[in-house]
């Protein structure tokens, strides 16, 4: 490890111990400013590969990312109740929300990759992990896709009461976006019915639990069905699990993007398949069948405007 690497792993196990010994996570000027220097740390133009961290430092990670699981859930259940406090149209005040240009920029990244894993507008979309304030499903249903349904689940019936009360005055939105209080691992039959599937960042906090839930997602969803997975590159790995494409057992991976602005997730799209094929798995033993889009709407990119920003595995080796 160079002497950058080294440095940003020392700031970052001196912002973890500030962070570890705080009374709780609950926004404040104290722990925002702790996690904005964490954020800024981890973001910078440092490679970093986790896989060689010590012991000691991968221990900090793992405890980090929960640490900042436990703070994004405070933060999200803060300004819910802060954007709710407008009764009459309270999503028109999601743009409160700190990390609100951040979402933008993600979910049209998503959106990008999504139109090109699949040319036609999926009829429903289920997010796993959308919480109180769930702004993917939102800003995608708003701005991108404008006839999809989207089914979001999440385990805290506290945060989808939260996320219904919020899309409850929209009269489009509140037509299109369901929520349901459960347990992914306790769906089965119907993860059939969506063309297409995100998986938050912080669903499976370790790495067995989110092989766990790829793995019943595998099991599941329809054959051609597309998955959005959020994972994380370099140092942004101390924030959020990562994904390791090649254990994504029974998908073929379509593409990979590394974000280096501000916005913090990677991105991995990949597509259910049936039988073995030669993929961006690196000798995963995927299965493929013809993709369930067929019956999907016509999907045309173009006419929405918008840019392709999509780097895939090949195309970042060429780069480096």
């Amino acid at each position: 490890m160079g002497c950058q690497e080294e440095l940003l792993v020392e700031k970052v196990c001196e912002i973890y111990h500030k962070i570890s010994s705080l009374d709780n996570l609950k926004p404040s000027i104290h722990v925002n400013s702790l996690f904005t220097q964490l954020v800024e740390t981890c973001i910078a133009q440092c490679h970093i590969d986790i896989t060689k961290l010590s012991e000691r430092v991968t221990e900090v990670r793992w405890k980090l990312i929960n640490l900042c699981g436990e703070a994004e859930g405070h933060l999200e259940s803060h300004f819910s109740a802060l954007i709710l406090a407008d009764h009459q149209n309270p999503i028109k005040n999601i743009s409160l929300f700190p990390y609100y240009s951040n979402y933008l920029k993600l979910t049209q990244l998503e959106f990008s990759l999504l139109s090109k894993s699949c040319t036609r507008v999926p009829n429903r979309i289920a997010f796993v992990g959308s919480g109180p304030l769930p702004l993917t499903s939102i800003v995608l249903a708003r701005d991108h896709l404008k006839t999809t349904c989207f089914h979001n689940y999440d385990i805290d019936s506290s945060a989808n009461s939260k996320a219904v009360k919020l899309v409850s005055s929209d009269p489009d939105l509140s037509k299109r976006m369901f929520f349901h209080t459960d347990d992914i691992m306790n769906v089965s039959s119907e993860l059939r019915q969506y063309e297409v599937v995100f998986l938050a960042a912080l669903v499976g906090m370790d790495k067995k639990g989110k092989a766990q839930v790829i793995t019943h997602l595998s099991e599941h969803m329809a054959p051609g069905a597309s998955i959005l997975l959020r994972s994380a590159h370099g140092a942004r790995a101390f924030l959020y699990p990562v994904i390791d494409p090649s254990e994504l057992l029974g998908f073929e991976v379509l593409s990979i993007y590394h974000p280096t602005d501000e916005v913090i997730n990677s991105v991995i799209v990949a597509r259910k398949v049936l039988r073995p094929i030669h993929s961006l798995n690196q000798g995963v033993g995927s299965t493929i069948l013809p993709g369930k889009c067929s019956d999907m709407h016509d999907f045309n990119l173009l006419s929405h405007g918008n840019k392709i920003e999509e780097v895939t595995i090949e195309e970042k080796l060429k780069l480096s």
